[in-house]
């Protein structure tokens, strides 16, 4: 069974788009679209080594990572798209027999 792709992502090989439900400032410009990466095992092992034990700090430095902007300014997001990048984290490193 596959999943239907939300009308608000764009999803590649090694990249994926989220469309913001409201513009949103993230490197002191206004977007309305997110990328994030593809991660590596670099990737999460730096945000691991950033975070400690604390499972929502890592999650938000391998997005700021894989997207290129701070932690902060993801923090700052609404709910809504955060959870977002989120589904769209999970649908970009899921395997494709899933």
């Amino acid at each position: 069974m596959t999943k239907k792709t939300p009308a608000w992502l764009t999803l590649s090989a090694d990249r994926v788009t989220v469309t913001l439900s409201k513009p949103t400032e993230l490197n002191s410009v206004m977007v309305d679209t997110i990328t994030m990466r593809s991660p590596t095992v670099r990737d999460i092992r730096v945000a691991q080594r950033g975070a400690g034990d604390d499972d929502e700090q890592r999650e938000l430095n391998l997005f700021a990572s894989l997207a290129e902007v701070s932690a902060k300014e993801l923090e700052g997001m609404d709910l809504k798209d955060y959870t977002r990048l989120q589904t769209a984290y999970f649908r970009l490193v899921q395997d494709d027999d899933v």
